[in-house]
């Protein structure tokens, strides 16, 4: 990837579907049980002796199954100078009016800010959190690394959950929040024959005439074949052992699917896609079967893009009708 996708991908910038299970907004883990507890993570395991009241969260997305299971952060990152501490709607409703203290941008932690704030766990699971920052940051307060056996941001979102929730103390609830999620998609899955075996591709356009097509195995694509949608083998084979294929205007054939899912970085990027020469060609643009999702106004790419427990519901609510029109 160049610098430019990378930068995208991480930077992607309502309320959760009634059908999942709802979480509690608390100040405290209070209520987390079977401690001590003995975490794995990417650089060991770290053991929790007492259910965490005060929790620093320095992941990307951490804050989402933090609040997700129950607990306030006290501490939080800045995402990108544009969403502090993960502000979006998914998840503005959980923090019950409080505001977590900023300790620092994506993976440049401020370790005086979180030793003010005398926390007694700290989180970095959607983190690229280096070796040297994870022993000092264990000086400060048992640390929960990112989870063993997946690159750094590579994790499914269901292995987040599951590590927050033993850390935490709430191993159920996170199983619990995991199941309502998988039963929705069933539901939907069900309810919405027409997408079976129908061919789909997740591209987003980071300068015009270059686009990044996602792999089968991206957050954001996995949740669509979980709809009944397939990627068809030419993606599979451009994408390679990538994460997503950049492909010029030329190649736009690629994508010529049954439905076309465009994560869209400002109003912008629609009109240039559709000005787009080769694209007009396509038999998905004719046909209209292109959907255009905002990272903004409404943050439905960035709830895509973002996938945790809390933003799926989300994107779900709103995604599911426009793949149906």
């Amino acid at each position: 990837m160049t610098a430019v996708l990378a930068a995208a991908v991480l930077a992607v910038t309502g309320c959760a579907s009634t059908e999942t299970a709802t979480p509690d907004p608390q100040s405290s883990a209070s209520t987390g049980t079977g401690f001590p507890v003995s975490v794995s993570h990417k650089y060991g395991a770290t053991e929790i002796k007492a259910a965490p009241a005060r929790v620093v969260t320095l992941g990307l997305s951490d804050q989402d199954p933090v609040l997700a299971l129950g607990v306030v952060p006290v501490g939080a990152i800045d995402w990108f100078l544009e969403r502090p501490y993960g502000k979006w709607p998914w998840a503005q409703p959980l923090w019950a009016g409080k505001t977590p203290e900023i300790v620092g941008e994506r993976d440049e932690f401020n370790l005086e800010k979180v030793a003010a704030l005398k926390p007694d766990l700290i989180i970095g699971l959607y983190s690229g959190m280096s070796k040297d920052q994870y022993d000092k940051l264990s000086k400060i307060a048992p640390t929960v690394a990112q989870p063993v056996g997946f690159d750094d941001y590579a994790a499914p979102w269901q292995d987040m959950t599951r590590l927050a929730g033993k850390a935490l103390g709430r191993e159920a609830k996170a199983e619990e929040l995991i199941a309502a999620i998988d039963a929705q998609l069933a539901k939907l899955a069900a309810g919405h024959p027409e997408f079976a075996g129908k061919s789909v591709a997740v591209v987003e356009p980071y300068e015009p005439g270059k686009y990044a097509v996602f792999a089968p195995d991206d957050p954001k694509v996995v949740l669509l074949t979980k709809l009944g949608f397939t990627v068809p083998k030419p993606i599979v084979d451009a994408v390679g052992n990538e994460y997503a294929a950049e492909i010029g205007s030329e190649q736009l054939s690629l994508v010529d699917v049954d439905k076309l899912v465009f994560l869209t970085a400002d109003a912008k990027t629609e009109s240039t896609v559709k000005a787009d020469k080769v694209y007009g060609t396509l038999a998905v643009a004719k046909e209209n079967r292109a959907v255009f999702l905002p990272y903004e106004e409404p943050p439905l790419g960035a709830a895509l893009s973002f996938s945790t427990v809390l933003s799926i519901p989300y994107a779900l609510d709103q995604l599911v009708p426009l793949l149906s029109e």
